[in-house]
């Protein structure tokens, strides 16, 4: 059974030597300091691996089931949410107003990624809870704070988001879901919702929905959209629970992956259910949900990712198989182990340099979301609101990639249950899809982002890779293994830019033929970014001897394969979005 350790070091590493978070005038910040964070990530760390990570395979195996029109959670679970309730892990950044501990985002982020690499379908349950809490703290009424945020924040009650329906995917203009106001204000919710997340199970007292449904008057499409919250139990005034709404589970879904996560088909038959936000207007209010699900999305490709590595560097540094190839490496040994082969530590650092690269710009938009929300900058919001879709798609994609190659080192014997490493492509798979699927990602990336407020995030990151190559310049030792590498890439991408700026007015496919490689180019050259600012803090380390030498020797060598291995594919990116549209639209229909 595969194990998992929290990477405490590298965390740390992330948060205090490259992001200085210390450091920073966030509100909140100042408190962050070394030993306090230690001590947080070390007990998340203990929790996830001797309490979440062994029921991992329990939850794959056993999955969740539907008896009697009640959802069934995996054997282990409900004690084990009792566990993370009763520690007070899902109030960490909440609003103290309604429970929380009010730690900043970037804290809940590192606790996010330990939880999910140790079970991801696990940690669902407690970060959909948070998308919730987030939408209703955002946009709902003094009263509905009052009332939800408190049993939210203490996940006694859970939270869930729902969109999808049976004939309307993304396109959420074509819901038929509708809401009948009433006359004590509340509203009747009838439809039907698909791919609902923790939809349903045994581990809350309530379940808290927040629906997107069409009310009267409301015009066609995504115009007509209200967000209503639809509690599983209605709440009296004094709080306690009353009787159950009209709400039920009506199949859970047999899924690919995640299977210790309730996924249900919900059937709302008038329902009541209380507007969030403004009426018609439901959109913005479930895109602050959205936005937060799509950067934990992001986090769950690589937190997956990470756990698959751990085990694949165990198994390649045990398993004896063949011989070095300048000679016997252990002669005592029958053969040596697979560590020792060059394409074993080919594929071993290309996982290694993606998870710690995309632990840095994950944790980095993290901040960014801090300093938007605690400091009232707009210049970071419009930066994280531009960086969102690269978050989410380029590091899923990359993340099930990592998992393959994790399971690869396994031989054959990553085809095999009994290892897990199936469970990780299995489960990395749904990161690629749920949220917004990832074409749909690059082509809001495209289609929306670059041109963003005139431009400004883009041009804003582009002056950021600028100062930060500047500020460097003077290190001889970082200009051929980083600055080069990175100024090179990012001319790439303003290439792209400037290639979608002049052709995608005159032919919208031209630019969104190449968003796809937009994505990928635009997240290889963050990743880039963040190595380079990990190399900094690597080499300062070392002069000011602060630490072990072999840990920082080790993040050098690993972003210098990074550069040199992999941020040189913005090239090919950049010379298939030059393709424009014309081979990808070359075939009729009827060709293919």
């Amino acid at each position: 059974m595969p194990a998992y350790t929290a990477p405490v070091r590298d965390i740390q590493f992330v948060l205090h030597d490259t992001l200085e978070v210390s450091q920073q005038d966030i509100p909140g910040y100042a408190e962050l300091d070394p030993e306090i964070t230690e001590a947080i990530l070390d007990a998340a760390g203990k929790l996830a691996s001797e309490v979440l990570a062994p029921l991992n395979l329990t939850g794959d195996q056993q999955g969740c089931r539907l008896e009697n029109g009640i959802v069934r959670t995996p054997d282990g679970f409900k004690d084990a949410f009792d566990q993370v309730r009763e520690g007070g892990w899902p109030a960490l950044d909440c609003d103290p107003e309604y429970g929380g501990q009010g730690m900043p985002r970037v804290i809940g982020l590192a606790i996010g990624e330990i939880f999910t690499a140790a079970n991801m379908a696990f940690s669902m349950y407690q970060g959909l809870t948070h998308g919730a809490y987030s939408a209703i703290h955002t946009h709902g009424t003094a009263e509905q704070k009052a009332t939800y945020l408190p049993k939210m924040v203490s996940c006694d009650w859970t939270g869930t988001m729902n969109l999808t329906e049976p004939h309307a995917g993304t396109d959420l203009g074509l819901l038929r879901t509708r809401a009948e106001p009433q006359e004590d204000g509340s509203y009747a919710i009838t439809g039907q919702k698909i791919f609902i997340s923790a939809g349903d199970h045994d581990m809350a007292q309530n379940i808290i929905h927040l629906v997107l449904a069409k009310a009267p008057g409301g015009g066609e499409g995504t115009k007509g959209i209200s967000l209503f919250i639809v509690p599983k139990f209605l709440v009296n005034a004094d709080g306690s629970l009353g009787d159950r709404n009209a709400v039920t589970v009506g199949s859970i879904e047999h899924k690919m992956g995640i299977h210790g996560n309730a996924t249900c088909v919900m059937n709302y038959d008038g329902a009541k259910g209380w507007l969030l936000g403004d009426l018609h207007k439901g959109m913005r209010a479930m895109f602050t949900m959205m936005n937060e699900a799509r950067l934990g999305v992001g986090v769950q490709g690589y937190a997956v990712a990470s756990a698959a590595y751990q085990n694949a560097a165990a198994y390649a540094c045990d398993r004896l198989q063949g011989r070095a190839v300048t000679g016997a490496a252990t002669p005592g040994a029958p053969a040596d182990p697979l560590i020792v082969h060059p394409d074993i530590r080919r594929s071993l650092m290309d996982q290694k340099s993606f998870v710690e690269g995309a632990r840095a710009l994950s944790s980095w938009c993290a901040q960014l979301i801090d300093r938007s929300e605690l400091g009232n900058d707009s210049d970071a919001d419009g930066l994280v609101s531009l960086l969102t879709p690269v978050v989410k798609g380029f590091l899923t994609d990359r993340g099930f990639l990592t998992t393959i190659q994790a399971q690869q080192v396994f031989g054959g014997h990553g085809y095999i249950e009994e290892h897990g490493m199936s469970q990780f492509v299995r489960d990395a798979r749904i990161t690629m899809l749920y949220e917004g699927a990832n074409g749909v990602q690059a082509l809001d990336l495209v289609g929306r982002k670059l041109a963003a407020d005139g431009g400004k995030p883009m041009m804003a990151f582009f002056e950021l890779v600028k100062r930060t190559i500047k500020e460097l310049e003077g290190d001889e030792d970082l200009k051929t293994g980083f600055l080069d590498p990175l100024k090179s890439a990012s001319k790439d991408l303003q290439s792209a830019t400037m290639f979608f700026v002049e052709h995608g007015m005159k032919n919208p496919n031209a630019a969104l033929s190449g968003s796809y490689d937009f994505m990928h180019l635009f997240g290889h050259v963050t990743l880039g970014l963040m190595w380079t600012r990990m190399a900094a803090a690597a080499r300062k380390a070392l002069r000011d001897n602060t630490a072990s030498l072999d840990f920082y020797e080790s993040k050098l060598a690993t972003g210098r394969y990074y550069m040199a291995r992999q941020l040189p594919i913005t090239a090919t990116h950049l010379a298939r979005i030059r393709t424009g549209s014309d081979t990808v639209m070359a075939l009729a229909e009827d060709q293919f």
